[in-house]
């Protein structure tokens, strides 16, 4: 990408970005929501078109992108739609993909969900296996075992993908460079995502200091201007310009987006004794949601609730809160409960109607949503007001929910449920689509809350600093409770089984040579060459691992330019020869059995 601007709205989202994406590149790209991060993505699969500057992509490399809302128009399921440009011969890639992802490819589209329709897209894009994958939330909709699959899958892949998620442990294990979207400009680390966090805080450190001193600066020149500009006019107009260019500069300076200024506040304490589950069952269909499960939640419990999608995590909570009965058992809730939900589906907020009625509009209370302000923890704050603190602007406020991103409408959601006083907190799938900085304060919040919280969550990394209890739901009625977060739970119970384990790209070597058998239907110098294949992969293999230790060293590109550039062709030659090498030994490996 070379020169590239684009301006929405009138505000510019980029302004001369260059960017190269080399082959194998793992590449985090972070920012805050509403930086253009998914804008750039877009750009760069050439789905939106930049005002300014040039997109190469070498002869013979493909680019895919995981659309975030496939359009499914012409295709009856989902399995048509993921197969779509396949060959033949590679439909076998969507079934595997199909159970690692968990998706139905009989699935029609029309009756498809959101979820559903994504895993879809990404199967496609998996499948599809282009050269540059360009992945846009795809842990969003997944439950932890198929996260485990696609974490797998991805190691193993040799093709470069950028990636966009929420999700700091999946973002941790893949990564090995950072692009961070900040204010329209791009800023390119040769580390992976685990040191991005540093790296930003010294970038704003420095920023600071930049601008003290030029606060200073403006400071001084406006007091010698004041005190003597009048005696020497004629000889220091050159000083009094370069004053008004220093106020220019400090104008145009970009302010850094705060965090957002959310608050909870505990209600009147509840009773020491929140839950009390006594031998809970339940099954839909004769399929066990739980059986014989008892549970005491005390007052200030962290309680986590994890498993594959379909357990019945949300079935549970209902159950627990009094919302659903069970089939055998009993649930006694405690005194004084204050209860605030945090719904994964977002049902709670109204699509058509804006988000200053979303804030104000009370059905029950009859309440129509036109007033101007809104009861925040029982004190009145003005409606934009209290929007800003969850950094809306005040256009924004006027807009139909439906025009939201998805970490806006979790943003808003948020401040729904922060409004009001509680003493029980339920989190079902709270950090879909919010970014790092917003769950940090999440987490803040949760960590300093007078009260009980009930978290339902795919989040790895926000299970470990959250949650004291962890129920894991592991299928068949079985839900057990372990002490701590998800690390905690996986060091008692043992490494994660996947529903689908990530199978090799291609099957097992043979034997070495003097255990070769000879082969039926291949030539004398076809068995020798079946034979060779295995030590070639081999020493193809270990050259490529040596050049991509060699090119992981940040200032190599810097220093030695002329060595990165060799290494990068010589890197590009030998994935070639690898792919070329393995497909000539699938292609003999199946001659040879028939």
């Amino acid at each position: 990408m070379s020169g590239i601007s684009l301006t929405f709205g009138g505000n510019p989202v980029f302004a001369d970005l260059e960017l190269v994406v080399q082959p194998g590149d793992r590449v985090a790209l972070v920012g805050r929501n509403g930086s253009g991060k998914s804008t750039l993505m877009k750009v760069m699969a050439g789905l939106v078109e930049a005002d300014q500057g040039s997109i190469v992509v070498p002869p013979g490399k493909s680019v895919g992108y995981m659309e975030q809302d496939a359009k499914m128009e012409g295709f009856a399921t989902l399995g048509d739609f993921a197969s779509s440009g396949l060959e033949p011969g590679e439909l076998y890639k969507v079934e595997r993909a199909g159970e690692g992802l968990k998706f139905d490819p009989a699935r029609p589209v029309e009756t498809a969900s959101g979820g559903e329709r994504r895993r879809a897209a990404l199967a496609k894009l998996m499948a599809e296996a282009p050269d540059l994958m360009l992945l846009d939330e795809p842990t969003n909709h997944l439950d932890i075992e198929a996260i485990t699959w696609l974490e797998n899958e991805l190691k193993a892949t040799r093709a470069a993908f950028v990636l966009i998620s929420h999700d700091r442990a999946f973002l941790r294990a893949l990564t090995r460079a950072t692009l961070w979207v900040d204010r329209g400009e791009v800023r390119r680390q040769e580390k992976g995502f685990e040191h991005f966090e540093a790296w930003r805080d010294k970038v704003w450190d420095e920023e600071d200091q930049q601008r003290h001193k030029l606060n200073r600066l403006i400071k001084s020149e406006s007091r010698w201007a004041v005190e003597g500009i009048s005696a020497r006019r004629k000889r220091n107009m050159g000083r009094v310009r370069a004053l008004q260019d220093l106020k220019a500069e400090r104008s145009a300076q970009i302010k850094r987006q705060g965090t957002a200024e959310m608050a909870l506040e505990a209600g009147p304490k509840s009773g020491r004794k929140v839950i009390e589950a006594e031998g809970l069952d339940k099954a839909f269909s004769g399929k066990p949601i739980v059986q014989n499960f008892s549970l005491k939640v005390q007052r200030g419990d962290r309680v986590a609730f994890v498993g594959p999608n379909g357990a019945g995590k949300t079935t549970l909570l209902k159950m627990l809160l009094g919302m659903e009965d069970p089939d055998a058992g009993a649930v006694k809730l405690g005194t004084n409960l204050e209860i605030a939900l945090f719904d994964q589906t977002r049902d709670q907020l109204d699509g058509d109607s804006t988000l200053w009625e979303n804030l104000t509009a009370d059905p029950l209370l009859g309440i129509s949503g036109k007033a101007d302000q809104v009861m925040v923890r029982g004190q009145p704050k003005h409606v934009v007001g209290y929007l800003k603190e969850f950094l809306f602007d005040e256009r924004q406020a006027r807009a139909p929910v439906r025009s939201l991103s998805g970490g806006e409408k979790a943003r808003l959601l948020l401040a729904r449920l922060m409004a009001r006083s509680s003493n029980l907190l339920v989190l079902d799938e709270p950090t879909n689509d919010l970014d790092v900085e917003t769950l940090d304060l999440l987490q803040e919040l949760l960590d300093n809350y007078d009260g009980t919280v009930l978290l339902v969550s795919h989040d790895r990394d926000f299970l470990d600093r959250v949650a004291t209890t962890t129920i894991a739901m592991e299928g068949n009625g079985k839900a057990t409770a372990y002490a701590g977060g998800w690390s905690d739970y996986i060091a008692q119970r043992g490494p994660l089984e996947t529903a689908a384990k990530p199978e090799k790209v291609k099957p097992a070597k043979p034997k070495a040579k003097q255990e070769a058998q000879p082969k039926d239907g291949l030539s004398f110098k076809e068995k020798h060459r079946l034979e060779a294949l295995p030590a070639e992969i081999e020493r193809l293999e270990a050259e490529i691992g040596k050049l991509q230790e060699l090119m992981a060293d940040p200032e190599l590109f810097t220093r030695e330019p002329v060595k990165f550039k060799k290494a990068t062709e010589a890197l590009v030659e030998r994935q070639e020869k690898l792919a070329a090498a393995e497909e000539e030994w699938l292609e003999l490996e199946e001659k040879a059995g028939g």
